[in-house]
């Protein structure tokens, strides 16, 4: 089959690979439909090559039409739609009866001291072959596929996979009072769809950032927006609009992008040139990313805020400002998505016609599969618009 590989820095290739098999009971085997690139595939792309290997299959946020389970798969058959979320739980262990799925303890990477393994991403995370490619074997599949209905397309539900659970569980994070208000730093995927689940709820939402496109689509969805190209203060800004208190919450959707913090490109950019023996500690011990708008979002929530963290961050050791945050009595709250816990909130709004949340509204680009490294370039150097890239193998 086709599958999207990894070979080195900004280096990623379509090229063929074995087909995958059921090796376990609990497997399945679909054959993709649609499959995303996400923005924290572009930390592959850029930064964490040294978790990587020669060949690795990326992606995480595929959906499709199952082929093959195995003998303990009952709830999904041979001809069902399903979406595949992008972490790998068990659906038994103690963490997942608690609904922490992004914790699974039958497939947490003991290894590396991580948590349930993730499709598509690194070593720190099970090196399981990922979803841009023709065909995926999917571990767990006893719990994690997500049924779908026939009829509308893929665009209506594979971002079931990733993006919207991250987004709905970035704002059920952010604690935003009735009546509240929530400022969103970085208006990528994760962002939009934050940002718009928060004005669904009925929340007063102010969108960060400094791409045009991004700050446009965040516009029509009703999104109040802030510049930061063109804001020398931001975190002041908002508090001229909240009456001098700042908002009551903020989700940080950016993480470690380097965009905008010539620190943190430049010290992702040495690490990236650095041998992987070098590189690894580094990463893991160090921490090379500089958390800008993690300071911002400090910076910008009211006294005593939350602030919810669904960015990626890949440094083990970034500085915090402890004595403001500590003043300020903040909440934080973070972590990878724990996608099911989230699904029964999110298919009414993804099956209503009326589109509630603008899922058809997201992706700019539609690629097939073969052009998947022009995807990953346009969308890591924001270039042609690129704010959502989807892949048709």
């Amino acid at each position: 089959m086709k599958a999207l590989t990894w070979h080195g820095k900004r280096d990623v290739r379509v090229e063929d690979v074995p087909d995958p098999m059921i090796k376990e009971p609990t497997d399945a085997i679909i054959k993709v439909t649609t499959t995303a690139i996400c923005g924290s595939d572009l930390h592959l792309y850029e930064v964490l090559g040294p978790f990587l290997g020669q060949g690795d299959v990326l992606g995480h946020e595929p959906m499709g039409v199952v082929e093959e389970v195995g003998a303990e798969v009952a709830h999904i058959k041979p001809g069902d739609r399903v979406v595949i979320p992008f972490n790998i739980s068990c659906g038994r262990c103690r963490m997942c009866e608690m609904k922490l799925y992004a914790q699974c303890e039958t497939t947490q990477v003991r290894e590396y001291g991580t948590g349930a393994a993730l499709l598509g991403y690194t070593k720190l995370y099970g090196q399981v072959p990922g979803g841009q490619a023709e065909y995926l074997r999917v571990p767990q599949a006893h719990f994690g596929p997500i049924k779908v209905p026939d009829g509308p397309p893929d665009e209506r539900f594979v971002y079931l996979s990733d993006v919207l659970p991250t987004s709905w569980q970035a704002v059920d994070y952010a604690c935003i009072p009735d009546g509240g208000s929530v400022t969103v730093f970085g208006l990528g995927p994760i962002g939009q769809m934050s940002a718009r689940i928060a004005k669904h709820l009925g929340y007063r939402v102010i969108g960060v950032d400094g791409v045009p496109e991004r700050l446009e689509m965040a516009r029509r969805h009703g999104v109040e927006i802030l510049d930061s190209s063109a804001t020398p203060n931001v975190p002041e800004a908002v508090r001229e609009l909240t009456g001098g208190r700042g908002t009551d919450s903020v989700i940080d959707a950016v993480g470690m992008e380097a965009h905008g913090s010539p620190v943190a490109k430049m010290a992702q950019t040495v690490t990236g040139l650095l041998p992987d023996a070098v590189a690894a500690p580094l990463m893991t011990n160090a921490g090379v990313d500089r958390l800008a708008a993690l300071y911002q979002a400090i910076d910008t929530v009211r006294r005593g805020g939350t602030i919810s963290i669904s960015g990626v961050y890949g440094g083990a050791a970034d500085p915090m400002p402890m004595l403001k945050m500590f003043d300020k009595g903040i909440t934080l709250r973070m972590g990878q998505a724990h996608v099911k816990r989230w699904i029964d909130d999110l298919m009414p709004l993804v099956t209503d016609d009326s589109d509630p949340l603008g899922v058809m509204d997201l992706a700019t680009h539609r690629l097939p599969l073969a052009e998947a490294p022009h995807g990953y370039e346009i969308f890591q150097k924001k270039q042609d618009g690129a704010i959502k890239v989807l892949l048709t193998p």
